[in-house]
């Protein structure tokens, strides 16, 4: 089995390396001329809309994934008319604009902080009034890492955010009280099969994920049957393939969703060490048409990013368990470049090590 997969960066590069043991092959396309992907498997230099390029990644497979969701949805869909393309380019299509992906949640039944779609300065003004400060406004595409968005709490910060931003196709949202930051992970397989992990607790500092910690810690059964289930209705009514990740905000008993990820997410990364199949095998196993893997945690985890800089392998590895992965990028402000992942055999045992690794990681 030949995979090709759209994007070289790290996913694409754990992706890679998790493909191998299943006897699939994988090759990436990237416009870069040496993504960290390329490290481990061949690549395809090419932009995303070279038709070119493309047509030499599709003789080269016999399925197409892609790493992240900012592929072009055209190029998706030339791919999908040669060679099977999982997940479908509708989930690029739902994923890649805020204002699309947060109707087709409320078509769901899947509850969301209240929005607005704005495009010029009086819908913006009424928006604010409708929906009232604090708020978030975004841009409706290519926003990630907390890219492309200005909390707004005082009518001044509402003069600056349209300054910022205005003259585009932007998203207004209800700025969330949350509790904290969830995010769940379910895969689908080409016969259907739904498998879920457990729910995930993040941290974001600056917009990046600082911290993920698996499972949640108290968190009610309900809560996650109800992410799992929420999950499965994006699942079945796009005809989904492969893993998908939905971020939520917990606001007491309430789940709202805040964005989905149609590809594997930085908040699995912990799936590699800390789960029975990891996140990046089981997309593996789902695009191939391969059986799916069990979800079940493996004890409990917790994950660092490492932003701009890997630490020394000395001060990582000094923690029990630990396990590093340097994905042989640049250093560079704000960039991932790498992350830990540090187990431990109960919620509590996790709780009493998570100060020492605190001290340790919040600095990078």
């Amino acid at each position: 089995m030949r995979l090709g997969i759209l994007g070289g960066g790290q996913l694409g590069r754990m992706l890679a390396l998790a493909a191998y043991p299943l006897g699939v092959r994988p090759s990436v396309l990237d416009p870069a001329a040496d993504p960290c992907a390329g490290q481990v498997c061949p690549h395809v230099r090419g932009e995303f809309d070279d038709y070119q390029a493309l047509y030499q990644l599709a003789r080269s497979s016999d399925a197409v994934t892609y790493e992240f969701e900012n592929v072009p949805v055209a190029s998706a869909r030339w791919l999908a008319e040669r060679v099977p393309v999982y997940p479908p380019p509708t989930a690029l299509e739902v994923s890649q604009d805020r204002l699309s992906e947060k109707t087709f949640f409320q078509s769901l039944g899947i509850p969301t902080p209240p929005f607005a779609a704005v495009e010029h300065r009086h819908e913006f003004d009424n928006a604010v009034r409708e929906i009232g400060l604090p708020a978030v406004l975004k841009t409706r595409r290519f926003g990630y890492d907390g890219k492309g968005q200005v909390v707004i709490r005082t009518p001044a910060d509402a003069e600056a955010a349209w300054e910022k931003l205005g003259g585009r196709p932007l998203i207004l949202e209800g700025f969330v009280p949350f509790d904290r930051e969830l995010s769940v992970l379910a895969v689908r397989g080409r016969d259907g099969q739904v498998l879920t992990y457990p729910l995930v607790e993040n941290e974001h500092r600056d917009g990046i994920l600082h911290r993920s910690l698996a499972p949640a810690g108290d968190t009610a059964e309900e809560l996650a049957e109800r992410a799992a289930e929420y999950a499965g209705r994006i699942l079945a009514e796009l005809g989904y393939v492969g893993v998908l990740a939905v971020e939520w905000f917990q606001d007491g008993p309430r789940l709202l969703a805040n964005e989905m990820a149609p590809r594997v997410h930085n908040s699995g990364h912990w799936t590699i060490e800390g789960a029975a199949t990891s996140q990046f095998e089981n997309h593996v196993r789902a695009v191939c048409g391969l059986p799916l893997g069990s979800c079940a945690a493996v004890g409990h985890s917790a994950m660092y990013n490492f932003i701009g800089a890997v630490p020394p392998a000395a001060d990582v590895l000094r923690h029990p368990g630990a396990r590093l992965h340097d994905y042989g990028k640049d250093p560079r402000p704000g960039r991932k470049v790498g992350h830990v992942t540090l187990r431990a055999g109960s919620g509590d045992e996790l709780g009493d090590r998570l100060p020492e690794w605190d001290r340790t990681f919040d600095r990078v």
